[in-house]
């Protein structure tokens, strides 16, 4: 992992991106494997880990608890070998969980193995809040007793007990938490109005593979028989399909031809159907995803030439964390279109560095932007306020006419593995640089 405090990216603008790439592993299936290594004394080996900053700090924060965490393969893909084999110590650090959104999904394993956790207040991106409310509601419900500290919340169980949950929201870290929770459970438990996001998913196979008994993957609806242990399992992390519609929206707005190899085309229907609208072809090729060259960029009205929206929802939705993404894309293509973030109140205020580089965009409202293109952008210097605005601001100077610098790209790096590196080697004119 190379240190990116106080680095910025130098970006000229206007090279194709073009050739063949490999998405990573999925951050957001990542994190919440690694907190259930801790459900089992036994070795678990994650394959296609990601190695990014926000990985790399979840693997330190299982150290903390007194897990080994090794590298048994480097490079991409990745592969590590996680062992618990006593029970985890101590309370989460605060100055590592504080910094990771992700740390919040130790809660359930933390309080299934030890009968207790003190999960200080997760840090993570600043787009807006983010609420505790459902993950706590889900282990009550189970039988934790939670106290509400300023720098936290402690929960404790002498017995955790099967129960029937209806999440108040879709929750995706909170149907995790619930779902580690109840694996060793005394008892059945029916979580009602769960995520069914594919990270989700990939939690509940390795936990079956561990021993859990899961039904309904991939439904609103999961039905958790509780067991007395887990064991160790092997288990393949799926590529990252929101670094694959990056690609699809790099590739579209620079004019490249670039294949996408091991896409899991299957998790990329709404993706890719977003896109259509916005004058985007894919194509299939097997397991692989082609983006042609040199894309028409039509923006696709509604019947009777209404203005388009593209607005995110609940897995099979539009996932949330494209909206940024969407919303660059869609200042290059010909027509008007409002793009309309539901969930956080702050992702769209990034909106004003696209503003600075030639983007005609109005900010409705914190959750709305209606989007006027074709816009020419020049370069600028613009700051990365989060990972997905980051990689939206990335899209943006590759596209635009001169060079722009990037700050704050540590925010990338949590996200998007070498990205400058693997950039560089679709066309990219981009250094990293202190």
């Amino acid at each position: 992992m190379q240190s990116t405090t106080g680095s910025v990216f130098r970006v000229r603008g206007g090279n194709p991106i073009s050739g063949r790439v490999r998405p990573q592993g999925n951050k957001n299936e990542a994190l919440p494997l690694l907190a259930a290594c801790l459900l089992t004394d036994e070795e678990v080996v994650l394959n296609n880990i990601p190695p990014i900053e926000d990985v790399l700090l979840m693997q330190e924060i299982l150290r903390s608890l007194g897990a080994t965490v090794e590298e048994v393969q480097s490079g991409q893909p990745t592969r590590i070998r996680v062992h618990a084999k006593n029970d985890p110590t101590g309370d989460l650090p605060a100055e590592l969980a504080t910094q990771l959104r992700g740390s919040v999904t130790l809660a359930g394993p933390m309080l299934a193995r030890n009968g207790r956790v003190f999960m200080p207040r997760p840090g993570g991106d600043r787009i807006g809040r983010r609420r505790m409310d459902t993950h706590i509601l889900a282990l009550q419900a189970l039988g934790a007793n939670v106290k509400t500290f300023p720098d936290g919340y402690e929960l404790h169980c002498e017995q955790l007990r099967g129960a029937d949950i209806l999440l108040d929201e879709a929750s995706v870290t909170a149907t995790e938490n619930a779902v580690c929770a109840a694996s060793l459970a005394d008892g059945e438990t029916i979580i009602r109005n769960a995520a069914s996001e594919p990270h989700v998913q990939g939690l509940c196979r390795l936990l079956n593979s561990m021993g859990a008994k899961i039904e309904g993957i991939g439904s609103n609806i999961l039905k958790i028989n509780g067991v007395e242990k887990l064991k160790g399992a092997p288990h393949r992390i799926g590529p990252d399909y929101l670094e694959v519609g990056s690609f699809i929206a790099l590739a579209a707005v620079t004019g490249g031809e670039l294949l996408i190899e091991d896409a899991d085309l299957e998790n990329l229907r709404m993706i890719r159907l977003v896109f259509s609208r916005l004058g985007i072809e894919t194509r299939a090729e097997g397991d692989a995803l082609l983006v042609p060259a040199d894309q028409n960029l039509d923006i696709v009205t509604d019947l009777g030439g209404a203005v388009p929206r593209i607005d995110d929802a609940p897995w099979p939705g539009f996932p949330a964390d494209m909206t940024s993404v969407a919303v660059v894309t869609a200042s290059q293509c010909n027509g008007t279109v409002l793009i309309h973030e539901k969930m956080f109140e702050s992702r769209l205020f990034f909106t004003d560095r696209l503003i600075s580089m030639g983007a005609r965009i109005v900010l409705c409202d914190p959750h709305r932007a209606l989007v006027m293109g074709p816009s020419p952008m020049t370069g600028a210097v613009v700051s990365s306020p989060d990972i997905r605005a980051g990689m939206a601001m990335l899209i943006a100077a590759l596209c635009a006419q001169g060079e722009s610098t990037i700050q704050n790209i540590t925010q990338i790096d949590r996200g998007f593995s070498r990205i400058d590196e693997r950039l560089r080697e679709l066309g990219a004119d981009i250094t990293r640089e202190n």
